[in-house]
């Protein structure tokens, strides 16, 4: 009786669980892609490394997945809590026919759990065959061989999905418990008549408090977009953070105090077909929904910020790869050691007389003497990279290093600058395929591409200061940093590199370090990871000839940097997805209940357009700009904010440097949102539409 009863209330009702179940599906159907990564990537065809990367990403989901738990479960909570007032006026007349309490908890807790099965089968299989998409998404970012690639359903990642879920329902029946348990018969039948008190603002108040947010809020984005300072640490963030929040909160706030008044004062406007009672009603739901604007504000800020930045990244990374990587191997060790030096303890050790006698050659002979074949590399180019005492980061600076080193403190400015005479220089570039330099025998030239020291350099090169090097004075030739770099990396990372004529008296005992760059003597990828393997490997006969004769060389590879940096860029750009998406949701389902449950309180006020002659083409009209309105005004502020907020993250993020790289990511994130944003519009207004036409 009862499963039969809960049924047809389910089936009678369903316009009513539209957004509920909306909410529900798109949930379970994300928590299911993201869970369902680790049974994808058994199909792709990658490197150990890379495997290694995929499981540490997994395992990240792994945690964020708790949290998006959470919140989907908190969404699920508040979602079920409009379902139980919409029906206030129905659980009444149960009662009223003699039906107990329990026997409602009942009739709830199995529509509860039909619903939710029908949500979890849902959900999981638009989860299974997009999740399919996803592993070709891994799959191209880290370029794996798909040749095997099938259609792949997830056991964990279901199960999982169900048990959270499960979790999720239990909850909310016993949510839904407590709460049938303190209602009383004559409440729920006078539900329908209780109106909300709105309060009057005084509007003088409100014009000045939207003047005073709306000034603090520019003066917050004038902070983040450079206005004052970098922003380098947390503390200096945090409040443009709080005055960009607080401001949000004033401007809802203030916006119902006097939008009306102003309107009003048009009578031509105010006066014209609905538009008194459109207004009137977004004025009392802007006036009771200042928290919960707010909040969907923030939350759709964002999910634009998170998605147009790791959206973008990603495609950047990989366009700095192929700048930034553009040879196979690059090999490096000390130079001219000397006989002890200090341990970070404080105590004093000895170099090994074979270690100190290896510094004083070439990377290239220490590879032969160790047994390495030098026929399986092409290309190679030595270099010395010199290092003197006269010459660290405080020399640099020079009368502006007091200034600097207050500016920013935490600086090591006891690190010695690396020279290289411009001839050893223009070889790399040569095979680097970048820009080479010539120099007059007086002249220098910064080289540096990591844009936080780029601006502190060119503060010492605009003043034209002369260095004096090895006894011999040089000025700057260009007032400006120029782009170059030696060591192969996965972003700009050269703090510095200075350039002198190669008539620069500098010797074999002032050189810092060895430099080796070399391709791979090999056509294919597969070689090119044989030959990898001899560098990388503990077991490779030149590592141990290596520890057996106490040498220490470093070194990066190609391969390596593209690997570990396409698995961090993968790392952040799914956990944001991730995040963004459900922000998302959540943003767009809590609007779309608050409007329901607007639209439930207010049938008599439809019903009494219907008595004055408003024909039901007005009304829903009415109702479609009202709800589209209510629904754009936190998506205009939240738009705004990203702005500054992408702005920001062009300053911050070195990997991206110019809002055109951005206009791609930008356009997917618009796709998304409008994809899901307006999927809960749309079911809003016919949910509302739908609830607007029952008799009261």
């Amino acid at each position: 009786m009862l499963f039969k009863l809960s049924f047809r209330n389910m089936k009678k009702s369903f316009k009513d669980y539209a957004i509920y179940f909306l909410t529900l599906v798109l949930g379970v159907a994300i928590f299911y892609m993201f869970n369902s990564l680790d049974s994808q990537q058994a199909m792709l065809q990658v490197s150990e490394s890379q495997k290694q990367i995929i499981t540490l990403m997994i395992g990240m989901l792994g945690i964020v997945s708790i949290f998006v738990a959470v919140v989907l479960g908190l969404l699920i909570v508040y979602a079920n809590n409009f379902l139980i007032n919409r029906r206030k006026k129905e659980f009444g007349i149960y009662m009223t026919l003699g039906m107990g309490k329990r026997q409602i908890s009942k009739i709830i807790l199995l529509e509860t759990i039909l619903i939710g099965i029908l949500s979890l089968v849902a959900g999981i299989v638009i989860g299974v065959f997009a999740s399919q998409f996803m592993s070709i998404l891994v799959g191209k970012m880290f370029e794996a061989d798909m040749s095997s690639f099938r259609f792949v359903f997830s056991q964990d990642a279901c199960i999982k999905t169900c048990i959270c879920f499960a979790v999720v329902y239990v909850a909310v029946m016993i949510f839904n418990t407590f709460t049938i348990s303190r209602y009383k018969l004559i409440n729920l039948l006078t539900a329908i008549k209780k109106n909300e008190e709105v309060k009057i603002k005084n509007p003088v108040i409100s014009i000045l408090i939207f003047i005073i947010a709306v000034a603090v809020l520019s003066y917050a984005y004038w902070i983040v977009t450079g206005g004052i300072n970098k922003l380098n640490s947390m503390d200096k963030l945090i409040w443009p953070i709080l005055m960009g929040i607080g401001s949000t909160i004033a401007i809802f706030w203030s916006l119902s105090g006097f939008v009306l008044r102003l309107i009003q004062a048009k009578k031509s406007t105010y006066l014209k077909g609905t538009n008194m009672f459109v207004l009137r009603q977004l004025n009392n739901k802007i006036n009771t929904t200042v928290i919960s604007m707010s909040v969907i504000c923030l939350m759709l800020f964002m999910t634009i910020s998170v998605l147009s930045a790791s959206l973008s990244l990603n495609d950047k990374v990989q366009k700095e790869l192929v700048r930034l990587t553009p040879i196979d191997l690059n090999l490096y060790k000390d130079a001219n050691l000397p006989e002890s030096y200090k341990t970070y303890s404080g105590k004093t050790a000895k170099y090994s007389e074979t270690r100190r006698e290896d510094s004083k050659i070439t990377v290239e002979e220490t590879l032969i003497n160790n047994g390495f074949d030098m026929n399986l590399l092409k290309d190679v180019v030595n270099i010395p990279i010199y290092a003197i005492e006269e010459m660290k980061w405080k020399d640099f600076f020079g009368d502006i290093f007091p200034e600097v080193k207050q500016e920013f403190p935490r600086l090591n400015y006891e690190t010695k600058e690396e020279i290289i005479k411009v001839s050893d220089y223009n070889k790399i570039a040569q095979l680097y395929g970048i820009k080479q330099f010539e120099l007059q025998d007086n002249e220098y030239i910064v080289l540096c591409d990591f844009q936080n020291m780029v601006t502190l350099r060119e503060r010492v090169l605009q003043e034209g200061n002369i260095l004096t090097i090895a006894g011999t004075r040089y000025v700057p030739k260009y007032d400006q940093c120029q782009d170059g770099f030696i060591d192969m990396s996965a972003s700009s990372i050269n703090t510095g590199i200075l350039l002198v004529p190669d008539s620069c008296n500098l010797g074999q005992e002032q050189i810092g370090k060895y430099f080796m760059a070399a391709n791979y003597n090999v056509n294919t990828e597969n070689e090119k990871k044989e030959i990898e393997k001899i560098f990388a490997e503990e077991s490779s006969s030149l590592l141990q000839n290596f520890k057996k004769n106490d040498i220490e060389i470093d070194g990066v590879t190609k391969i390596t940097i593209i690997e570990s940096s396409k698995g961090l860029t993968a790392s952040i750009v799914f956990i944001a997805i991730y995040l963004g998406i459900v922000f998302l949701i959540a943003s767009s389902a809590i609007l779309a209940l608050k409007q329901l449950t607007e639209s439930s309180d207010n049938k008599q006020r439809y019903l009494i357009l219907r008595k004055i002659g408003c024909d039901e083409k007005m009304i829903n009209k009415a109702l479609f700009r009202q709800i589209g309105i209510v629904f754009m005004l936190p998506l205009v502020l939240a738009i705004i904010h990203s702005i500054f907020g992408i702005q920001f993250a062009l300053s911050t993020m070195t990997a991206i440097t110019s809002t055109d790289e951005l206009i791609p990511s930008i356009i997917a994130t618009v796709c998304i949102m409008g994809a899901v944003y307006g999927l809960y519009f749309l079911a809003t207004y016919l949910g509302s539409k739908n609830i607007i036409k029952e008799e009261v």
